[in-house]
């Protein structure tokens, strides 16, 4: 890379980081002290994906064959999706995480900081991963677990321990990384009916 072109990008960098942290102000200057509690319990009940396992859960048990066909594919996007974003990309990420108390992040709405970097939120992708690792298999149920998902991804800024471009991030990487576990499942599948006996 050329050096006019590395500045380049060092200058697109540096202004998606700056309007990052603007978006990320203004979510921690907007008082909502009645959100403040269930988007803590909300980004904390979602710590090593147990929300998509509870409802991965669920519908095993209550949805039927094509439950639990729909569980087994979301917990596999989850699976992929997981080790793509923390054992690939955030050991390469350099993005620190945000300073809560210099951008004013209240103290209510504090979760424990994660040890890892910022870049991209994990929590977002393992849990769009789900919803889109679901749909495939009962579409149905893909509209709820979207907005679960959302309301996740919405609850790591809130709380003060991602910036927004990370939520954003983590959410393309956990429909990417799905919808292509979904294609290798599908062929998968198709290749072992063509095998079986008839």
């Amino acid at each position: 890379m050329s050096t006019g072109a590395a500045e380049q990008l060092t200058g697109y960098l540096q202004a998606a980081h700056e309007l990052d942290v603007r978006l990320y102000r203004r979510v921690a200057g907007t008082t909502t002290p009645a959100l403040d509690g269930p988007f803590r319990a909300l980004s904390t009940a979602a710590n090593f994906s147990r929300l998509s396992m509870a409802a991965a859960a669920a519908l095993a048990v209550f949805g039927g064959p094509r439950g639990r066909r729909a569980a087994v594919s979301g917990l596999a996007a989850v699976a992929v999706t997981s080790a793509t974003a923390n054992l690939g990309l955030k050991l390469f990420s350099r993005r620190p995480r945000p300073e809560r108390e210099l951008h004013g992040v209240l103290v209510t709405r504090g979760v424990p900081m994660p040890t890892s970097t910022s870049f991209p939120s994990g929590h977002t992708a393992a849990a769009v991963a789900f919803a889109d690792g679901v749909r495939h298999e009962w579409p149905g149920a893909g509209p709820l677990l979207y907005a679960v998902a959302g309301l996740v991804g919405y609850s790591r800024v809130h709380t003060g321990v991602h910036y927004p471009g990370d939520v954003l991030a983590g959410a393309a990487l956990g429909f990417g990384v799905a919808e292509l576990t979904n294609q290798a499942a599908s062929r998968l599948r198709t290749h072992t009916e063509k095998g079986a006996p008839r």
